[in-house]
């Protein structure tokens, strides 16, 4: 599946707009990663945890977006748009990540 932020693929026509995909994903994030992530807002320097499950949220909502449009027979989905938020809760903090774009066939 091509998947692109681009209105079209290089090199390749878009026949026809099968639909609008999206993906999400919502990941909690544990007491150890915020005070490590806290530690380093001290301290400076790259909170690993917290890089690292907004890149497993940013794959899961890909890979949803990407089975939504297979589902519709697209060859690709283009004009991604790649969301994230924060979003706190009574029981801590979730990290929300969203991709949306329109799946096509192509010739």
């Amino acid at each position: 599946m091509i998947v692109t932020t681009t209105d079209g693929v290089p090199g390749r026509e878009v026949s026809n707009s099968v639909g609008v995909v999206a993906g999400e994903a919502i990941l909690g994030v544990n007491i150890f990663r915020d005070l490590f992530a806290g530690i380093r807002d001290i301290i400076g320097g790259r909170s690993g945890g917290y890089q690292k499950a907004l890149r497993e949220a940013r794959d899961h909502a890909m890979a949803d977006m990407e089975a939504e449009a297979a589902a519709l027979g697209a060859d690709a989905v283009i004009g991604v748009d790649i969301d994230y938020e924060a979003v706190d809760t009574q029981k801590g903090a979730m990290l929300l990540v969203s991709c949306n774009g329109t799946a096509v066939k192509l010739r």
